[in-house]
């Protein structure tokens, strides 16, 4: 990777890790926003203006230069980031994919998009700083372990409308499918220690994702399970339930 990607990237790193937008550095260092956006796009800036983003951030020239360390990479995107991805399904798609350690083979081979195609794919998720491309074919990831779409972001409200009504769209009869509703009345505490049950599962899933990234995509199948908990009852129960008494008081209203 070219020293002018790397920088760009951990300043984009740097904004994200600080919480400053783009209008807010572009205030921090007197120009306009579209102005940072586009020094930011295209890497054409000068030196001096190199010094207005370190000093604005905090931050070294010798620390932009520098490869990402583990606690550098991403666990959430911005909000920005991911309506990027929901406006182009093939960004989300790719980026799916990335983030499942698949190869740039891989995804020429299963899914209808050219060589060509995929470049121009990466090199539109490398600038939004989600992913690196380095020719021909090498892809790396700059998302976590523990990474995790934004709670009501983008992404989530787009699985909730798209994907949910879709997945439950099934008998779930087959021998890889399992469906299970259970529902009864539960403490706190009980509450408590099921969530941190669901916890241990989804790492769990996410461990054997991981190892399993190694196998031949041949020996994999995509899947995909929900895990969710509300403290809920059905809307047509509620409406039966009785109306709470009223308690009224026989005391006089104190002065």
């Amino acid at each position: 990777m070219s020293d002018v990607k790397t920088i760009i990237r951990n300043l984009k790193v740097r904004m994200r890790t600080e919480h400053v937008t783009y209008k807010q550095l572009a205030k921090l260092v007197g120009l306009s926003e579209p102005t940072i956006k586009r020094d930011l796009s295209r890497g054409a800036f000068s030196v001096r203006r190199l010094d207005q983003f370190c000093d604005a951030l905090s931050v070294t020239l010798a620390e932009l230069l520098q490869e990402p360390t583990r606690s550098q990479l991403l666990t959430e995107l911005s909000a920005e980031q991911e309506q990027a991805l929901v406006s182009n399904p093939k960004l989300l798609l790719t980026t799916y994919l990335i983030v499942n350690d698949w190869k740039f083979s891989e995804i020429i081979a299963t899914f209808r998009i050219t060589d060509n195609e995929l470049v121009s794919i990466l090199l539109k998720l490398e600038k939004l700083g989600i992913s690196e491309f380095r020719p021909p074919q090498r892809m790396r990831k700059l998302t976590a372990r523990n990474f995790s779409w934004r709670k009501d972001g983008p992404v989530h409200m787009f699985f909730l409308q798209r994907v949910v009504p879709e997945f439950f769209d099934a008998q779930f009869d087959a021998t890889s499918e399992e469906l299970r509703f259970i529902n009864g009345t539960l403490s706190q505490e009980s509450l408590r220690r099921f969530r941190a049950g669901i916890d241990r599962l989804a790492a769990e899933f996410e461990q054997l994702a991981h190892n399993d990234a190694r196998l031949p995509l041949e020996e994999r199948d995509g899947c995909s399970a929900i895990l969710a908990l509300r403290a809920w009852e059905f809307s047509e129960f509620t409406r039966l339930r009785r109306a709470p008494r009223v308690v009224k008081s026989s005391a006089k209203p104190r002065c």
